[in-house]
């Protein structure tokens, strides 16, 4: 059989998953910034101005 290097136990893998998990919790936090973002300026928008409809010419 082919013989398998030997490796420390947390020879980068505990690095990597702690980089994965700083990466998904940076992509959760962000969209839930954007969503915070989007619900509290959804009330600020200021009324348009009525759509005149011109009345039509014989």
């Amino acid at each position: 059989m082919a013989e398998t290097k030997k490796r420390k136990p947390d020879s980068g893998d505990s690095t990597r998953n702690v980089l994965i998990a700083a990466g998904v919790a940076t992509g959760i936090g962000s969209a839930a910034l954007v969503a915070a973002l989007l619900y509290a300026n959804r009330g600020k928008k200021e009324p348009s101005a009525p759509t005149i409809i011109p009345e039509p010419t014989d």
